[in-house]
Formats: structure tokens, sequence, C-alpha cells
């Protein structure tokens, strides 16, 4: 796959930052200091003052994430997790009173921040199908607040038009939302399409190794920014700077490793849809797939996630996922090892008893850059031991 965008692959490697002017060293420095020397009373060397409100290593990181989500008016705010970035963007975009629509499978955990933060703060939400814009529509309220997509979402990997939202939203004071987590932005540029924030896990694709957790936020609009860094220095729930330098390290092969990704997803998704013992496989790269139109005109690549359902129900799903042994038995996604998880009992167990729960023999899988044939072949002895 040639890069989806051009110059994302020189842009993933040397924006934010460039060879030090000093020691000419070609990699960001960790920068562990808590405090930066000034040159006189509140007048600052470079920028810093206090770690909590500013780092040069993060810095880097906020930068690269910005120039590759959108480049031009976007700036990137760096978290110490995927949900302090969630969670940010809801407390700057709601109040008490304020309405949110959601995604019919939304993460677990956001669905649970909102469930058990936000609703007791007095913000009502909806839950829709969004791949249908006219149920968004239809959902809207004068105080809906926020609408925010997962595309594709977790763990049903539907597949959601954001400009076909964004068309809805126009002329409402709605902001839209987008997580691009399982997409990032070497597939998906959701700030093309009309949204007004992006959010990442960093944890995930971006740092793309299971070392780090991390969060990023970014948005072109001036306002929303201001809050939001108002919101990261106050609060403080930032990286630590060797937290940033694993994810700034990560993004510089996210492009060679979401190809791999991709032709590994394909090639999997297609080998267990030929099994009688899947019932089906929701991957958008399969024509099979209800938004795999939308998602060939949205996105570059169809992304490294693939979920499947198990024609023996949940216990077969829960023996598949017992009986792999290269594809590992743990949560989260998008590092360079293959995963499965069992999400109705284990990522989205919150949901259980609500509109997001996932069905009960759903199995998601996050599948890696290992050979193509022993993924496969361990899939194959998975089932063939059901």
């Amino acid at each position: 796959m040639s890069a989806p965008y051009p110059g994302f692959f020189t842009d993933a490697i040397h924006a934010g930052y460039h060879p030090d002017s000093h020691t000419g060293a070609v990699n960001v420095p960790v920068y562990t200091s808590t405090t930066f020397a000034q040159d006189d009373i509140a007048t600052l060397r470079g920028g810093y003052e206090y770690g909590r409100c500013g780092n040069p290593t993060t810095a880097a990181l906020e930068k690269v994430v910005a120039t590759l989500e959108g480049g031009g008016e976007a700036v990137g705010r760096a978290f110490a997790s995927g949900m302090a970035a969630t969670d940010t963007v809801l407390r700057v975009l709601t109040r008490p009173g304020a309405h949110i629509i959601l995604g019919g499978d939304v993460y677990g955990g956001t669905y649970r921040l909102i469930e058990t933060v936000f609703k007791p703060w007095g913000v009502d939400y909806s839950v829709v199908d969004t791949t249908d814009a006219g149920q968004v529509r239809d959902a809207l309220r004068d105080e809906t607040a926020v609408v925010w997509l997962e595309t594709p979402t977790n763990p049903m990997l539907g597949v959601t038009d954001i400009a076909a939202v964004a068309e809805v939203l126009d002329g409402h004071p709605a902001r839209l939302v987008v997580d691009n987590t399982f997409a990032t932005p070497y597939l998906q540029r959701p700030l093309s399409l009309g949204a007004d924030v992006v959010v990442h896990s960093t944890t995930k694709y971006l740092g793309g190794h299971s070392d780090v957790i991390g969060g990023l936020v970014v948005t072109p609009h001036p306002e929303i920014d201001e809050l939001v860094l108002k919101f990261q220095g106050d609060i403080g729930a930032i990286p630590g700077p060797f937290d940033s330098y694993l994810a700034y390290r990560g993004i510089k092969t996210l492009g060679v490793r979401m190809d791999r990704h991709c032709a590994n997803a394909q090639a999997l998704a297609e080998f267990l849809q030929s099994r009688d013992e899947v019932a089906e496989v929701r991957y958008p790269g399969l024509e099979s797939h209800p938004g795999h139109e939308v998602a060939a005109r949205q996105m570059a690549g169809f992304g490294g996630m693939v979920s499947v359902r198990l024609a023996g129900g949940e216990e077969a799903a829960k023996q598949f996922c017992r009986n792999t042994e290269l594809i590992c038995l743990a949560e989260s996604l998008g590092g360079v090892e293959s995963l499965l998880e069992h999400p109705a009992t284990m990522t989205h167990l919150s949901a259980e008893g609500s509109a997001t729960a996932p069905p009960r023999d759903l199995v998601r899988i996050s599948v890696g850059l290992e050979d193509r044939d022993q993924l496969l072949a361990d899939a194959a002895q998975a089932l063939d031991r059901l």
C-alpha cells in the first residue's frame, strides 16, 4: 500500500522534532525535568515553565499527531491515557443539562464514563446506530452538545459515514467528535471529513508495541483547544516524558505497520469466513460487510481489527479464545502481536444489560504482524478443537 496521504511517511518521521542544534541528536530527548529555568521573572526560555503545563518531549508527540491528523491549524494535546483524553473532551464540550449522542457499540470504557460520571452530573445521552445518519438526525435535540463517533466501532467494526453525519450537524451547535483509534490517521482523517475533534488512545496503534499508555486530542478550533489546554494543565492528567517518547517513537513506523496489519487482517477475515464454525465475520474489507462501500470511500485501508461471531454461541466464543496458541488472550489492541478477547466479559463488561452491550458470541481479534500462514494455522487449530 502506498502512503494514503502525500508526505505521510516523511511527516511521521520528522514532524515535531529536528536534530538538536547543540548535539545533533536525531531522536527527541526525554526531558525528565519537572521545572525549567527562566531568563527573568515570568520570562520563559523556550515556552516551558513547569512539567505539568508543558514538556518538550510531549510537545514533539503532540505536533506529529496533529500534523498527521490534519496539519494546518490542527493542534494536539497529550494525556495520560485515552480515557483521560475522552474525559477532557467531554468536560470541555458538555455541561449539566447537555445531551450526547453515542453509537450503539461504543467502547465499554467510554460508555462507563458517560453512564457513571457524566450522567450523574446531569448530562443525558442517547444510543443510536450511527451508521444510519438519519438516526443521528432524529436523535438531535436543542441541547445536544456532542455526537461521539467511533468508526470502525469497537467491537462490532461498524462503519459510519463521517461526512454524512457532519452534514446532518450543519447549522447545529453540536460538536462532532471521532475516536480514530482503530483507523489511525494513516487510514482515515476525520477532520477533513467534517469532524471538530479527533481522539486517540496512543496506547494502541500509534504507540504500536504494547508498552505505553497514553491519549491525544486534536482539534483545528482554537476555542476548543484553549479549553483542552487549560484542562490539561489544571487537572494534570498528562503523560510522563518517557511515555511521550515511546508513543513518538512508535509513530515513526505507523505506516509500514498499518500496511502489514491490514494485509494480515484481510487474510484472516477471508479465512474465518470460509469456516463453518464461524457464523459471521465483521471486517470492513469484506464485500459482505454492510459498511464496505463507505469504508472503501472513507478509508485508505480496512484496518487490523477483525471480529467474529461463533456458530456455537457464547461457550464456543470463549473456547475459541482459550484454544489459540500464537494469538494471545489479552485485552487491548494495536500492538505488533496478535491478541484476542471476549468483549462481553472483558473490555465491555461494564456495558452488560445496556443498549451498547456486544453480542455474547463475539470474539474481537487484533491482528498483529506475525507470519500470515502461522496466524491462519493458529485460527484453524483453535476452530478444529471446538
